[in-house]
């Protein structure tokens, strides 16, 4: 996903990717900025599973034991739990021992730079975010034993949309914010609307493979297993874990977008989407949530309201 030149434009690396700030304001570029790096630092300090000192790590090193967290924990995780329940334990936070078991335990660049291969492990369900012990007036989670939580399906979308809330509330105007191609958007927008090239990849070039899209409102998400990719003994495996296996997901679709009211929605509906294969399209169909999806052989199919896309040679259901 690819984001238009329009008014005044900032980026910077975030979540082991890269986050593109957009303002129709462009004397408030950089106070709009100095907004989203804190999101980030303070994000990536509540929910990160690759830093030690993470309230993330510490509430999966607690075996069992309540943990105390922060407003902010509280918002993360009760987003988890609720894309959870939406989805139908589809989007489930308790894979992380899952994402662990088949390679994915460090930061993704570091894990493609290390060359290593793994052994795929035997399919196990996940335990599930039922399991978790949430009590929200005094802000104590317990996880059973042997959890691991893992908020990549909704944090960083998350950021997005409270970042993007924050500049607008606090400068005026129109803003944009994108966490690696997952983006909302508040307040007026330039003529036409924000335009977004959405592709498998949100590093790829205006000119990549994929289509050309307007956003108003709300967010833009987009779940590929075409990138996080890494080696196992006798697969590929990606990051998008299907939890009554504890697998990445063998779904048909290998790129998945969805606009809807907000980032986190959009997110979790694309990861869902992954997870449920050939039932993805009517899935969002009965949700009314726009949604372009494409097949491994680029195929690409067009939900709702999404906009049909007359290069792909698919169709619009």
């Amino acid at each position: 996903m690819t984001l238009g030149i329009a008014a005044a434009r900032a980026e910077v690396a975030a979540f082991g990717g890269t986050a593109v700030v957009l303002t129709t304001e462009p004397g408030a570029l950089d106070d709009a900025l100095a907004i989203v790096r804190e999101h980030i630092r303070a994000v990536d300090k509540a929910c990160s599973r690759f830093r030690p000192d993470s309230e993330l790590c510490r509430v999966n090193e607690a075996a069992g034991r309540p943990v105390e967290v922060s407003a902010l924990f509280a918002r993360a995780l009760e987003t988890a739990l609720r894309a959870a329940e939406l989805t139908d334990g589809d989007v489930d936070p308790t894979c992380g021992d899952a994402l662990i078991a088949t390679g994915y335990d460090r930061d993704f660049d570091e894990l493609r730079l290390s060359g290593v291969t793994v052994t795929v492990p035997r399919p196990r369900p996940i335990p599930g975010w039922r399991t978790v012990r949430w009590d929200p007036a005094r802000r104590v989670v317990t996880l059973q034993r042997g959890t691991r939580l893992d908020f990549g399906a909704t944090a960083k979308a998350l950021a997005a949309d409270l970042a993007a809330r924050d500049v607008h509330d606090k400068l005026g105007g129109g803003v944009l914010v994108s966490f690696s191609g997952d983006l909302s958007v508040r307040g007026p927008t330039p003529d036409g609307g924000w335009r977004v090239r959405v592709t498998d990849d949100h590093r790829g070039a205006d000119d990549s493979p994929g289509q050309t899209v307007t956003v108003r409102d709300g967010g833009l998400a987009t779940s590929s297993t075409t990138v996080r990719r890494w080696n196992a003994s006798d697969a590929a495996l990606h990051h998008i874990i299907h939890p009554r296996t504890g697998l990445p997901a063998q779904a048909g679709w290998r790129t998945v977008s969805v606009a809807a009211i907000d980032c986190v929605t959009a997110n979790t509906a694309a990861t869902a989407a992954i997870v449920r294969g050939e039932s993805a399209p009517g899935w969002l169909a009965a949700h009314g949530l726009p949604a372009r999806l494409v097949r491994a052989d680029g195929t690409v199919v067009t939900i709702a309201s999404w906009p049909a896309d007359p290069d792909s040679g698919g169709g619009a259901s």
